[in-house]
């Protein structure tokens, strides 16, 4: 195997897609679960819970939050933010890539 393969090693990206309100109990979250890097970004959309435009500031907007984890971790996650969906717009989702070691 050359080297170059030996530096790809598979790992599960984790994408969050909340109400931008969630965003400090999220980001707790994974720092809990010891997360050592994420990406969050302000996004729009619609969906079943309605237009998501983002056109004032912290009012009806979302955010999409990624991590790459283990599988385990992201288990560990997902079921922890299933306490926001009564409450909450909130969509999780995960895919199992592969990054550079």
């Amino acid at each position: 195997m050359s080297s170059k393969a030996s530096s790809i090693k598979s790992v599960t990206l984790l994408t969050i897609i909340a109400e931008t309100v969630l965003k400090d109990p999220i980001v707790k979250l994974l720092k809990n679960h010891e997360v050592s890097g994420y990406t969050i970004n302000q996004v729009q959309g619609e969906g079943s819970h309605g237009r998501r435009l983002g056109d004032i500031a912290g009012y009806n907007t979302n955010i999409e939050i990624k991590t790459l984890v283990s599988l385990e971790i992201s288990d560990a996650i997902l079921e922890s933010i299933k306490d926001y969906q009564g409450n909450h717009a909130i969509l999780a989702f995960r895919q199992n890539v592969e990054t550079l070691a």
